[in-house]
This record gives structure tokens, C-alpha cells and sequence, in this order.
């Protein structure tokens, strides 16, 4: 049985020594006491190992584990795999926490008797703070159906009005922003990006499957760091389309083992992917020729064009229909030119 009322807090560490004394920091600053920090060295070249082993001398709340690396689904399993808390948390290692974010969730967990609390987040960019708030209401409580309804199948994907928004797709998924009852996730374990590319919404599907009971607070207590040169997020990723067709084939697996309703959820996921394969062809050094050649390839795609055919866009603003207009038509001259404008916004 796990420590009644501890909230094991896991993070994950990789070369992340310019950012990790301000994430410790706010783990050890919690207005709530009963906490563990299990800090994941996942064979950190540089001196977070160092930076972690000084902190532990001050505060025993804190464990180190040093493993060969495995990237951050691996350091995450190895967390879960030793959290004696009745409650786990996940920080990424260059983001941070506001002081009362664990004592909220308790509170509510308790409250509510919920299995999982979540809550929105700021992005941090080098001048200026943005917040993204994952549901528009202050306060929901998810029970019953209101979880499978909503809840879980926010984790397949977008439907309905929700679809006005587009880059929405994935701020309900990730593994962070939230703290899980223990037990729900005992048996559940983040795939490997090697594989899926992305892990978060996998994970969130599977979790969410053992989830009867949940809370959101609209409180923005994750910080996520925007400017990190080393993220994950901000490199070419030469294979990640073939790692999202895996990541989408064991969605629908998990769908289809639950009899989960989602698969129009899961397919409006497959074709807004369509904006992050895009960008991620835009950070390659290829010519704008290749770029567009490739673009080509991949809204030609079989499994993209059913996605299209599907995909409901009267919510849409005007340049997204515009956009998803252009992916029917195979355009993908049209795709690159928007994408490059796109691009240039969300780069501000």
C-alpha cells in the first residue's frame, strides 16, 4: 500500500543543469510538506547529477537514481516504478511550479474523492508569460460519463466547437499539469518517443481508462519553459512520421480494447497532425523544393486523406479551413507558404 497522503513528485533529468536548481526550487518550496522528489538522472552528461546530489544533502525529501539513458518515457517509468506516494506528479526538469500547486491538488483530490487533478499552465517565453487555460470553465468535476465523455476522449482528440481552436489539440495531454492517484497508473507505462514520436497522449489515453473520478481547477501552476535550446520540441525530427502512424495505431488499439466512442476524435487528431508534421519539416535544412516535395508526400497520404474527408471544419476561423482546403486538394505548395506564416506567429 502506498504512503497515505504522500505525493511522489518525479523528474525527469537530462542535461538540463542551467534550469534545474529553479524546478527543484519550487518542488522544495511546496506550502505542502509530505512530498518525495525522485529525481531521474537519465545519464545526464553535464552537472545536474552534481546540482541533484547537493540539494539532497539539504533535504531528505529527495532521491537520486542514475540510469543509462533512455529518454524521458524511460526516466518517467523508471519514476513511476519506485513512487512510494499515494499520489504521483510529473515535472519536466526545465519547468517549474507555483509553491501551493501540490496542496491545491490534494485538497481537491480529497474533496472531490477524485483519482486525477489537473490544472492549465503558463508558457514561458524570454519576454513575456503565456497562459493557456485547458477547459474555459473555473472548476469542473468529471464523473461518470461527464470522464468518458469529455474528459477521456479529450485525450483521443478534438470534436465539436472545440475544433475552433486547433492548438488546443494536445494542452488537456500532458503528462505534466496533473497529479494521479498512484494505483491508476501503477500498470500503465510512457512508450518510448523513439517509437511513437510522442508519448503524452498515449499515456493520457491508457491512464484515463482507470479514471472513474476527476477534478480540473483552472489555476496556472505549471510554468513550461519556452526558450530551452536543448528541448525536444524544438528539433527536426527526420522520423516522426512514421512514429506518429505507430502512435495512432496503438491509440486505435486502446480505443478498440476499451470500446471507447473516440475514433472521430482520433481522426480529427490524425489531421491536425498535419500542422505539426508540417512545422517540423520547416526546421529542416533541406531546400524549400524538398520541403514542399515532402509535404506532398504526406497529405497525399491514404490514412491524411480519409482524415480530411472526415474532418467536420464549420468551426474553423477562416485560415484553417483555408489550410485544410488546400491539404484536400493536395496543394502542398499552398500548405508550405501558410505553414511559413504560421511559423512566423507562433515564433513571436
Amino acid at each position: 500500500m502506498k504512503n497515505e497522503n504522500l505525493v511522489s513528485i518525479v523528474l525527469p533529468i537530462y542535461n538540463v543543469e542551467k534550469y534545474l536548481p529553479k524546478c527543484i526550487e519550487s518542488v522544495l518550496g511546496q506550502t505542502y510538506k509530505n512530498i518525495e522528489i525522485i529525481c531521474v538522472n537519465d545519464g545526464s552528461p553535464d552537472g545536474s547529477e552534481k546540482i541533484v546530489s547537493d540539494y539532497m544533502k539539504k533535504d531528505s525529501r529527495i532521491t537520486l537514481i542514475n540510469q543509462k539513458n533512455q529518454g524521458l518515457s524511460g526516466a518517467r517509468n523508471t519514476g513511476i516504478e519506485n513512487a512510494n506516494g499515494e499520489y504521483i506528479i510529473f515535472l519536466d526538469s526545465d519547468d517549474w511550479l507555483d509553491t501551493e500547486t501540490v496542496e491545491a491538488a490534494v485538497n481537491e483530490a480529497q474533496k472531490e474523492d477524485a483519482q486525477l487533478v489537473m490544472w492549465s499552465y503558463v508558457r514561458e517565453f524570454p519576454d513575456v508569460s503565456v497562459p493557456k487555460n485547458v477547459f474555459e470553465e473555473d472548476r469542473i468535476v468529471f464523473d461518470g460519463d461527464g470522464v468518458r465523455n469529455r474528459l477521456h476522449r479529450r485525450m483521443a482528440g478534438l470534436t465539436g466547437k472545440e475544433l475552433a481552436d486547433p492548438g488546443n489539440a494536445d494542452s488537456a495531454v500532458t503528462a505534466w499539469g496533473k497529479m494521479y492517484k498512484t494505483e491508476c497508473i501503477k500498470n500503465c507505462r510512457f512508450v518510448d518517443t523513439k517509437i511513437i514520436g510522442t508519448e503524452d497522449a498515449l499515456f493520457s489515453l491508457m491512464a484515463l481508462c482507470y479514471v472513474d473520478r476527476a477534478v480540473y481547477i483552472n489555476r496556472c501552476f505549471n510554468h513550461y519553459r519556452k526558450d530551452n535550446d536543448t528541448s525536444l520540441t524544438r528539433k527536426y525530427k527526420p522520423q516522426l512520421f512514421s512514429q506518429w502512424q505507430e502512435l495512432y495505431n496503438r491509440m486505435s488499439q486502446v480505443i478498440k480494447e476499451n470500446n471507447l466512442p473516440f475514433e472521430e476524435a482520433l481522426n480529427n487528431r490524425i489531421a491536425l497532425s498535419i500542422i505539426g508534421l508540417g512545422l517540423n519539416e520547416l526546421i529542416n535544412t533541406t531546400s524549400h523544393k524538398e520541403k514542399i516535395k515532402k509535404l506532398k508526400d504526406i497529405i497525399t497520404c491514404e490514412r491524411y486523406k480519409k482524415a480530411y474527408s472526415d474532418l467536420t471544419t464549420e468551426y474553423f476561423p477562416i485560415h484553417w479551413k483555408l489550410f485544410f482546403t488546400l491539404c484536400k486538394t493536395g496543394n502542398a505548395t499552398g500548405v508550405y507558404i501558410l505553414l511559413k506564416c504560421i511559423d512566423k506567429i507562433i515564433s513571436k
